[in-house]
């Protein structure tokens, strides 16, 4: 089990304790009265064990709280379902990754996607993501078919310019000083992302690096509409399909907003990132 599913687990854990203890339960006499050996509720609570879904409905039946059962139960789908590893999911190389994220970005009517250094692959030019990919493809060990997965990638951004979706980029301006592949590859880059802030229902903010801000900085993500968030890290994919934390994420996005410039503001930070990189 990887560590990011035990961290979760644990979490579970802490907020039965916390539902017992509001209900005034001790461990014991909880177990007692839902039937089970004493030392089961220590082993859910600290994560050592996962309940099971008929386990969290008589968990919030007993403790009274019984409108938390469906949150509870999404949380624990999410858990064993959330984590994909990176090796399993890329064994047979990339193009498959990104086929299979396709239809979560047909399906949303408004997608946001925020990037603390790098440009989010909705706005990439083909060259940066080949550029993007290699480092990946060595460090995972997996099959180099950037040749399909690529242009898989590139197909993602038909929906760009269908008129009837809306896209919200919020990236920090490390992002366009970080250089992917050689100059003329994240010229092209910065080029690419000023022709796209040209579109109606685009909108794309630049979080400048001397700036107050509304909040620091995050890890990368993706928001499809109500439904779902995508976070990628090193080792593993995480999809986030549970109402309190997609809020949360939809309210980090939010202040991300407020810290970003956009218009001309934004323009011409990305005008001044790439006059930077011709004077190198």
């Amino acid at each position: 089990m990887s560590g990011e599913v035990q961290q979760a687990r644990q979490a579970m854990g802490a907020r039965l304790r916390e539902l017992r203890r509001d209900a005034g339960f001790t461990g014991r006499a909880l177990a007692q009265s839902a039937g089970w050996h004493p030392a089961k509720v220590s082993r859910l609570e600290y994560g050592k064990q996962a309940p099971s879904e008929t386990d969290l409905g008589t968990w919030c039946r007993l403790c009274g709280v019984t409108e938390q059962t469906a949150d509870l139960v999404a949380t624990l789908r999410n858990i064993e379902a959330a984590y994909l590893e990176w090796k399993q999911q890329l064994r047979t190389g990339l193009r498959r990754k990104q086929k299979a994220s396709f239809p979560l970005y047909e399906q949303a009517q408004v997608i946001c996607a925020y990037e603390p250094a790098l440009i989010p692959g909705l706005l990439q030019t083909a060259a940066y993501a080949h550029a993007i990919m290699g480092p990946y493809i060595e460090l995972l060990q997996i099959p180099d078919d950037r040749a399909e997965a690529v242009p898989a990638r590139m197909e993602r951004q038909r929906l760009l310019y269908d008129g009837g979706r809306r896209f919200r980029f919020v990236v920090e301006e490390s992002a366009l000083r970080t250089l992917v592949g050689h100059r003329d590859v994240m010229l092209g880059q910065l080029d690419r992302i000023l022709a796209v802030m040209s579109l109606h229902n685009i909108s794309v903010g630049i979080v400048p690096s001397l700036r107050d801000r509304a909040i620091w900085p995050a890890e990368g993500f993706l928001i499809f509409g109500e439904s779902t968030v995508q976070v990628e890290t090193v080792s593993a994919q995480l999809t986030i399909t549970q109402p309190r934390e997609i809020t949360l994420y939809a309210e980090t996005f939010r202040r991300l907003q407020q810290s970003a410039v956009f218009g001309v503001p934004a323009r011409e930070l990305i005008a001044a990132a790439g006059a930077d990189l011709r004077a190198i």
